[in-house]
C-alpha cells in the first residue's frame, strides 16, 4: 500500500470533493470529510489500516476550476503540510463551456488548464511524497457527445501531466463507462456529474485500487 505510518493525505477539488465538509478545513469530529468519495476513502483506509494512523483531509470546494485551486494553493494545500495530495479538478472548467456558453470570463481553455495544472504540480512535489492525479469526467457515455469528447480531451492533460512527472493517474471517465455497462448514469446522478453514494463509493474504489489499499 502506497501511505506510510502517520501520512496526510489532503483532496482537494470542486464539489464532487466537498460534499458540505467542514470549513474552513475538513478534517476532524462530526463528519468533517462531508459525504463525498473523500469520505468514503478515509473512512476505509482508517478502518481497514488502523495501525498507519493515517490522516485524511478534504479541501474541495464547489464550483472551482483549476484557477481557483491557484489562487488558494498556499494556504489550502503548501501550509497544511500534506505527505500526499490528490487532485480532481477540470470538471467546472469544461462544463462552464456548456452551460454558459454566453459568459468566456468563466471558460478555461485547454492550454489555461494545462499550464495551471502544471503550475500547481511544480510547486507541490518538492515538499511532499507525491500526488494523486484524478481525470475529470461526464457521465455520457456516448463519446461523441460535445461535452463528453471536450472532458476526454482534458482528461488526456491530466494522464500527459501524470506520466510526465511519474504519479499516480486515476482514469474515472474509463471507470464510469465501465459502470455504465449495467447502470444508465441517471441511476448515479441526475445531472452526470455529481454522484449519489453509490456514485462517490465507485469513485473512491478506483482511487482505494491506485494506491494498493486491498484490505
Amino acid at each position: 500500500m502506497l501511505f506510510e505510518k502517520n501520512d496526510k493525505i489532503l483532496f482537494i477539488g470542486d464539489s464532487i470533493s466537498d460534499y458540505d465538509r467542514a470549513r474552513p478545513v475538513g478534517e476532524g469530529l462530526f463528519n468533517a470529510w462531508g459525504t463525498s468519495y473523500v469520505s468514503c476513502v478515509g473512512a476505509t483506509l482508517c478502518s481497514a489500516y488502523p495501525e498507519l494512523n493515517l490522516r485524511v483531509v478534504n479541501m474541495g470546494i464547489g464550483g472551482n476550476q483549476v484557477r481557483d485551486l491557484q489562487k488558494r494553493w498556499r494556504t489550502d494545500v503548501i501550509d497544511l503540510h500534506p505527505d500526499w495530495v490528490s487532485v480532481l479538478i477540470g470538471i467546472n472548467d469544461v462544463w462552464r463551456q456548456f452551460d454558459s456558453p454566453q459568459m468566456p470570463e468563466t471558460h478555461v481553455s485547454p492550454e489555461a488548464f494545462e499550464e495551471g495544472y502544471a503550475q500547481l504540480i511544480d510547486q507541490t512535489l518538492p515538499a511532499v511524497k507525491g500526488m494523486i492525479l484524478m481525470s475529470p469526467y461526464f457521465m455520457e457515455p456516448n463519446r461523441q457527445d460535445p461535452m463528453r469528447a471536450r472532458m476526454d480531451e482534458y482528461g488526456a492533460i491530466v494522464r500527459r501531466l501524470a506520466e510526465k512527472n511519474g504519479l499516480l493517474f486515476v482514469d474515472l471517465q474509463a471507470a464510469w463507462d465501465e459502470l455504465f455497462r449495467y447502470m444508465h448514469p441517471c441511476n448515479i446522478a441526475w445531472d452526470r456529474i455529481h454522484p449519489n453514494q453509490i456514485g462517490c463509493m465507485h469513485i473512491a474504489r478506483q482511487f482505494l485500487k491506485a494506491v494498493g489499499a486491498d484490505r
